[in-house]
C-alpha cells in the first residue's frame, strides 16, 4: 500500500463545513497555546529554578542540571503519544484533547507547589523530575491531536492556512510564558522571586486549563472520525498498525520533527538562558524581548500557511532549512556582539519567523502521511520521537557545547546539523499538499 493513498474500497472523506473548520482551528490553537504555556514556563524560569533545586558553587552546573530536567520531560512524550494516540484513534479526537489539557494544567499547578532544596533536600529535585515527566506525558498527546483535529476539519486545499493556528498556539505559548515570567519578575524583588514569585506562573496554569476545557468540551468530534466509527474502521491497536503499515511515514515525521524542533527550541528556550547567563542581559529585558519577538514572528505563520497551500509542503520546508543554514552562524555572532535589546528582539523575530516556515507546512504534511484510522497515533509517535532526539535536548546540548568548548558560537553547529537532517528528509518525500487526506 502506498504511504499516501487510501485503502482499497475506502469511502470518500466527509464534506467540510467552513464554520466548523474555523472553530476547530481556533480551539486547536487556543488549547495548544495553553498546553505549551504550561510546558514551557519552566524553561524561562531555569535561571531561577537552578539554585533553588540544584544548588552548586558553579552556576553553570545548576543551569545544566535544570535544563537536563527540562529535557527529561521529553522522555515521556512518546508514551504519552501512544496513550493519547490510541485514545484519539479509538475513542475520538475531542476526547483525547480534553484529557491532555486537564492533565497538563493539573501537573503545572502541582509544580508551583513543590518544596525547594532548602526545604526538602534531595526530595525536591526528585519531585521536580517526576512532575516534569508527567507534564511530558501529557504534552505527548497534544500537538499531534490538535494537528489531526484541525486537518480533518479543514476544507480541501486550505489545510496549511487553517493548520497554521496549531503552531501559532504552540509557539505563542512560549511568548505568553515569557511575558508572564517577565511580569512577575518586574513586580517582585530578586529575593521575592526566589522565595515565592517563581510559583505564580505555574499556578496560573490552573485557570488557563479550565478556560481551555470549556472551549474544547463544546466541540464536536471530526466528521472523519464519526464516519470511521460508523463504518467500524476503528482498529484495536493503532500503534501496531502504524508500525506495520507506515514505518516509512513514521521515519519521515521523525526526521522533520528533529529538524523543526532542533532549530526552533534553540530560539524558544536556549536564547533566553544564553543572553542572561552568558551575555549578562537583565532577566526582565530578555523575557520581554522573547515575548515580543516570538509573538511578532507568530503573526507571520498564517502567511506561511497560505504559501504552503499555494506552492506545496516541500518547497516551503526546503526554504526554511536553507535559511537556517544561512542564518545559524550570523545569529549567534550577532547575539554575542550586541548590547542592544532591540537587536535581540529583531533577532528573535527573524529566527522564529523562519521556524514558522518549518512548522506550518510540517503539521498538515504529517497528517497527509497516514489514513484516518491510525492518523493521531502516527503523527504523535513520529513527532514525539523526533522531539526527544532534538527538541527537549536542544537547550541542554547548546548549553553543554558552550560549557565544554568555551565558545559561545558553538550552538550554531547544532542548528546547522539538524537543518541538514530536515533537508535530507524533505528530499525523500513526495508532495502531498494537493492530495485529499487518506481515508
Amino acid at each position: 500500500m502506498s504511504e499516501t493513498t487510501s485503502a482499497p474500497g475506502a469511502t470518500a472523506a466527509p464534506p467540510h463545513s467552513v464554520l466548523s473548520a474555523r472553530r476547530a482551528a481556533l480551539a486547536g490553537g487556543v488549547g495548544t497555546l495553553i498546553e505549551y504555556y504550561d510546558f514551557s514556563v519552566y524553561a524561562f524560569l531555569a535561571v531561577t529554578l537552578g539554585p533553588l533545586f540544584f544548588p552548586s558553587d558553579e552556576p553553570g552546573v545548576s543551569i545544566l542540571l535544570t535544563l537536563a530536567v527540562f529535557g527529561s520531560a521529553y522522555v515521556m512524550r512518546p508514551l504519552g503519544g501512544w496513550f493519547f494516540g490510541r485514545l484519539g484513534d479509538r475513542r475520538g479526537r475531542k476526547h483525547a484533547l480534553v484529557v491532555t489539557v486537564v492533565t497538563m494544567g493539573a501537573f503545572s499547578g502541582l509544580l508551583g507547589l513543590l518544596p525547594d532544596f532548602a526545604t526538602a533536600g534531595m526530595l525536591a529535585p526528585i519531585l521536580l523530575v517526576l512532575v516534569r515527566l508527567a507534564q511530558g506525558f501529557s504534552a505527548g498527546g497534544e500537538i499531534g491531536g490538535a494537528a489531526t483535529y484541525v486537518a480533518e476539519s479543514a476544507p480541501p486545499g486550505r489545510r496549511g492556512l487553517y493548520g497554521s493556528l496549531t503552531p501559532v498556539g504552540s509557539t505563542l505559548g512560549f511568548a505568553v510564558a515569557a511575558a508572564v515570567v517577565g511580569l512577575v519578575t518586574a513586580v517582585t524583588t530578586p529575593e521575592q522571586m526566589s522565595a515565592w514569585g517563581w510559583r505564580v506562573p505555574f499556578l496560573i496554569a490552573v485557570p488557563l486549563a479550565l478556560i481551555c476545557l470549556w472551549v474544547r468540551v463544546k466541540l464536536e468530534d471530526t466528521a472523519e472520525f464519526e464516519a470511521m466509527a460508523e463504518r467500524r474502521e476503528v482498529v484495536r491497536s493503532p500503534l501496531l498498525n502504524v508500525l506495520r503499515e507506515r514505518p516509512g511515514a513514521v521515519l519521515r515525521v521523525v526526521g522533520i520533527a528533529i529538524a523543526m524542533n532542533g532549530t526552533g527550541y534553540v530560539g524558544l528556550t536556549y536564547f533566553s538562558t544564553y543572553l542572561i547567563q552568558t551575555q549578562g542581559f537583565g532577566k526582565q529585558a530578555v523575557y520581554w524581548a522573547s515575548a515580543i519577538g516570538i509573538a511578532l514572528a507568530c503573526a507571520t505563520y498564517p502567511l506561511a500557511g497560505m504559501l504552503t497551500d499555494r506552492f506545496g509542503r516541500r518547497p516551503v520546508l526546503l526554504a526554511a532549512y536553507v535559511l537556517y543554514l544561512a542564518l545559524a552562524w550570523p545569529v549567534f555572532a550577532l547575539l554575542g556582539a550586541t548590547s542592544s535589546i532591540v537587536v535581540v528582539t529583531v533577532t528573535y523575530v527573524v529566527y522564529m519567523a523562519v521556524n514558522g516556515l518549518a512548522q506550518v507546512p510540517a503539521f498538515p504534511q504529517f497528517t497527509e502521511l497516514f489514513p484516518r484510522r491510525i492518523r493521531y497515533t502516527g503523527v504523535a509517535l513520529g513527532f514525539n520521537v523526533g522531539t526527544i532526539l532534538a527538541g527537549g535536548s536542544a537547550p541542554y546540548v547548546a548549553a553543554q557545547l558552550v560549557q565544554s568548548t568555551g565558545n559561545p558560537m558553538s550552538p550554531a553547529f547544532w542548528v546547522l546539523g539538524v537543518a541538514l537532517v530536515g533537508i535530507v528528509t524533505v528530499l525523500s518525500m513526495r508532495e502531498t499538499g494537493r492530495d485529499r487526506l487518506p481515508v
